[in-house]
């Protein structure tokens, strides 16, 4: 295996292109994860394949290594990317589209060429959200045809993309993205607002420290039904934050005024009708 001290991120302009998370650290962020039972599936069987590489290549079978992922925000996207990297035990790349995206003709192809070609030396799960940002169909680009090349340069990297590394993309608009971008993808993952089973266990992991009632975590996943799980997230941070400013237990009440204080906008109506 390639020694990752001898590899460096590549820079724009001075600027790192991206930001690495290790295993550890992934490991971190995810600890409230709830994955819907679909995504669930195909990650597990995901990770099953990378771990048996050698019989698959014996089998000349290809092993996946393009993930794309679409749906609302706040859904469990960018958690599944550090998930992945944590099984995988690879450290995430989370490439950073303000270091990358560059006015001066070339450049922008020039950068994702150059961050592609690192993922291929040094083992890692790459990742890249608001992929649409580089990857709309060429047919709606007016940019003097410049992002249309930056199409033509990702289509290139991504069929060159070999290793143990892994490419995972992120979308909230995935209608805009190209045709052929699309046909580069083994793995497809759609995400959704979390149901009614998948609410109750991620308000049971964000709450089951400040209480065992379950009879409240009831109530709260159908106070909140049609929250994204990030949203739900930031609603039971206001509550918890109440619970130690008044030195009391987690409530019902509490859990009602973190959701005045933070007003979520995204509802189950609003998300099926952008993604129906």
């Amino acid at each position: 295996m390639t020694n990752r001290r001898n590899i460096r991120l590549p820079k724009s302009k001075g600027i790192e292109t991206a930001t690495v998370y290790t295993p550890n650290e992934c490991l971190k962020k995810i600890k409230h994860i709830v994955l819907q039972e679909n995504n669930r599936l195909i990650v597990e069987e995901f990770i099953t394949i990378q771990n048996m590489r050698e019989k698959f290549e014996e089998a000349d079978v290809s092993v996946p290594n393009k993930i794309v992922m679409f749906g609302p925000p706040g859904t469990g996207k960018t958690l599944t990317a550090f998930y992945l990297a944590h099984r995988l035990e690879l450290p995430l790349i989370v490439v950073r589209l303000d270091a990358i995206i560059h006015s001066h003709l070339g450049e922008t192809g020039s950068n994702i060429r150059k961050i592609f070609e690192y993922a291929k030396l040094a083992p890692c799960v790459l990742f890249l959200d608001e992929f649409d940002a580089i990857a709309r169909a060429r047919d709606s680009i007016d940019e003097v045809k410049e992002m249309a090349r930056v199409v033509n340069t990702l289509l290139q990297c991504l069929d060159e993309f070999q290793g143990d590394s892994t490419f995972i993309a992120a979308t909230n608009l995935e209608e805009e993205l190209d045709h052929a971008v699309w046909r580069r993808f083994d793995t497809r993952m759609t995400y959704g607002l979390p149901g009614k089973a998948e609410l109750g266990l991620f308000l049971a992991k964000l709450i089951g420290d400040s209480t065992d009632d379950q009879a409240l975590i009831e109530q709260a996943t159908e106070f909140l039904e049609g929250c994204s799980f990030a949203d739900i997230e930031q609603i039971i941070l206001k509550a918890k934050r109440k619970m130690i400013i008044e030195d009391s237990v987690m409530s019902y009440d509490k859990i009602v005024d973190g959701h005045t204080a933070y007003n979520p906008r995204s509802s189950r109506r609003e998300a099926e009708a952008l993604y129906a």
